[in-house]
């Protein structure tokens, strides 16, 4: 069907808002009957899924870094397509993406939480701690059904009603090589080019340590005296991915999230460090010794009591958004089936969702599942301790579905692991004060922060799949039917993976140098002075409460602030980098078209930096698995003095090619 195909990548209004009366009108028309579930894309869909489970599963756990999978699966997807030949496949990629995107939002919930388990066995060897395979597995799977489940009556909210109003960075890259892929595309050749140039670049540090991957203030001595006696730090990270990230998320909500660090790192752990310089920060560490990056440990709190005021600020602003799902759901079962069905054809193919009638179900199916999990495995029985259990996840996870997705729809980062510890904090205390503590407890708020923690991951990362569908003219309702597929394979996967890694490793508290796992370990640190009668920082999480409620009563956006507050500064830095290129080469021509195109140019360069990083780090990871140790001076240059001064020419060296790149660009 030649109607289907795309002729010059997006339409001009896709990244904008809409005027009054007018319409996005996607690549694949809705009145179109494009080929998207088939045998090709299920089984690649299925084999990605399985492939990016085993990989990122085994790279979290062993160094703590989680790659994006969806992305370097997106570029497979096409060049099957391209190297087969495939007639109109960007369908079929799309599903491609979503199936085999399950797993890195299933493997982000799993690793976060689950080897905990494992970490207090190992410390508690007399409370005979059991972890199975089927444990870790219906924690994964129904985190992610309930996940899916909750985002669906939100999708046309955020893909469709607040259009143009995020940048959504990640699908805007995905959504750019799809449509790279299409032979009639003008905009594959400056893809491929920023792809190829990002993916060395990033490739260079991660596995040869040709620079340092983070410029720090401390590359000479006299930044070093700084950071120790001033607790004065600055930190960039220097990958071309995330500079990438930065340009398309935009300077207006980098200058937040950098606005957010800096309230920390340069006011609140010097403040920490000279007011309280004998609070201990960490395990024997001092403040008035310790370096701002250990105070920050303790200093993100802050953030973390940010992040979850601002996701209750979000639900109050989308209280119209949460009550129109439970409308929908009573006009599903209020009698007017007939009427309902009648709306549902008129629908067009591009807006057309899972019923609410069979989402409704589903959660039923699921909240039994989780009842019977609970009940007969986690709780032992006790019919108390399963109700509010059940309670706290299902209210939990169906609030901050929301935050997830505004998250990852802003700055394409979402804070799961912020919020999945506010979970266990509150699920530590309500259920000791139900009589639930111990060993028992630590493990009870354990799975079902995993169950929480697995929901956001993958409420966020399905938004990112649905707004690309939006863009492209996907089914939203076959994106959203076979996401369980690959649900169910991802969290079979991650599971087996956990467990293998656990018999070969092990995770025990000693054991960090070659198991990582760094998120579960601060989980099980966080709830285990819970469980046992001690306390939580509750002073900083009511701090970053209140500055939320600020910001936002400044009309700031309080989840980018409070994510500035939660992650590291060397990760906010450079977006606020791409930010300024971004606005730099869309201000400096008097014409608005040719700022228009620079703009586009430099969001095709972006794409591609990320698209290139995303794919090579799944490479260097492949070579960490094998056991490949290619660092020059085994990893010692990278942050020597001449590694990192390297690794600032080149990032300026980088900086002036993307804005070069784009100047160059006429109307």
């Amino acid at each position: 069907m030649e109607q289907n195909k795309p002729t010059q990548g997006l339409p001009e209004n896709a990244m904008r808002p809409l005027n009054p009366g007018e319409e996005y009108h996607p690549l694949m028309p809705a009145k179109a009957n494009p080929r998207e579930v088939t045998t090709w894309s299920l089984v690649w869909g299925l084999l990605m899924a399985v492939i990016f489970s085993a990989a990122t599963a085994y790279l979290g756990l062993k160094v703590g870094q989680v790659f994006e999978a969806a992305i370097p699966i997106t570029i497979i997807a096409v060049g099957l397509a391209s190297a087969t030949k495939r007639r109109d496949p960007l369908g079929e990629n799309v599903i491609i993406q979503s199936i085999g995107a399950c797993s890195g939002m299933i493997v982000a919930g799993a690793i976060f939480t689950l080897p905990a388990l494992y970490i207090l066995d190992s410390k508690f060897p007399d409370a005979n701690i059991s972890v199975s395979f089927l444990e870790v597995f219906l924690a994964s799977l129904l985190g992610g059904v309930i996940g899916i489940l909750f985002l669906i009556p939100f999708r046309k909210y955020f893909v469709s009603d607040m259009h143009g109003k995020y940048p959504f960075p990640e699908a805007t890259a995905s959504t750019q090589v799809l449509i790279s892929g299409e032979g009639e595309s003008s905009s594959a050749k400056p893809l491929i080019i920023a792809s190829v140039l990002g993916g060395i670049y990033d490739f260079l540090v991660a596995t040869f340590g040709t620079w340092a991957e983070n410029f720090t203030s401390t590359f000479c001595s006299l930044g070093t005296t700084i950071a120790a006696k001033g607790k004065i730090f600055l930190s960039c990270n220097t990958s071309a991915a995330l500079l990438g990230m930065g340009y398309i998320v935009g300077l207006k909500y980098a200058t937040i999230m950098c606005a957010g660090s800096i309230l920390i790192w340069w006011i609140a752990v010097p403040a920490i460090a000279f007011i309280w310089p004998d609070l201990e920060v960490g395990t024997g560490i001092l403040a008035g010794d310790a370096m701002p990056q250990q105070i920050f440990q303790y200093a993100k709190s802050i953030g973390i009591g940010g992040i979850a005021m601002a996701g209750i600020i979000g639900v109050w602003n989308s209280r119209n958004v949460i009550m129109g799902s439970f409308s929908l759901i009573q006009q599903a079962f209020g009698g007017k089936s007939a009427e309902a069905t009648a709306a549902n054809v008129a629908v067009p193919r591009t807006q057309r969702d899972l019923s609410m009638k069979t989402i409704v179900l589903a959660l039923i199916i699921a909240l039994l599942t989780t009842t019977l999990f609970f009940y007969l495995d986690v709780m032992h029985g006790s019919l108390l301790f399963t109700i509010v259990a059940l309670i706290i996840v299902f209210v939990i996870a169906f609030l901050f579905t929301t935050v997830a997705a505004n998250a990852i729809a802003i700055v394409g980062s979402n804070p799961v692991s912020g919020m999945t510890l506010m979970t266990l904090i509150l699920a530590s205390l309500i259920m000791a004060a139900v009589g639930l503590k111990g060993t028992e407890g630590m493990v009870a708020a354990l799975i079902m922060g995993g169950v929480v923690c697995t929901a956001l991951a993958s409420a966020g990362a399905f938004v990112t799949d649905l707004k690309i569908g939006y863009w492209l003219g996907t089914t939203p309702a076959k994106q959203e039917g076979f996401k369980f597929i690959g649900i169910l394979v991802s969290a079979a996967t991650a599971a087996g993976v956990i467990m293998i890694l656990n018999q070969a490793y092990g995770f025990t508290p000693d054991n960090s140098d070659v198991m990582a796992a760094p998120q579960a370990r601060a989980m099980a640190a966080v709830i285990e002075p819970l469980m046992m009668g001690q306390g939580a920082p509750w002073l900083l999480y009511g701090i970053g409460a209140i500055i939320a409620l600020i910001v936002n009563a400044c009309g700031i956006s309080a989840l980018a602030f409070a994510l500035g507050m939660f992650i590291p500064l060397q990760l906010n830095l450079p977006l606020m980098v791409g930010g300024a290129v971004n606005w730099y080469v869309t201000s400096r021509s008097k014409d608005p078209q040719v700022n228009a195109a620079r703009g586009e140019r430099g969001t095709l360069l972006a794409s591609g930096f990320i698209a290139g990083g995303a794919l090579m780090g799944v490479v260097s990871a492949g070579l960490v698995f094998a056991g490949a140790d290619w660092q020059i001076a085994g990893g010692e240059w990278a942050t020597s003095f001449g590694g990192q001064l390297l690794s600032l020419v080149m990032y300026i060296a980088l900086i002036v090619f993307l804005a070069k790149a784009c100047l160059n660009t006429k109307k």
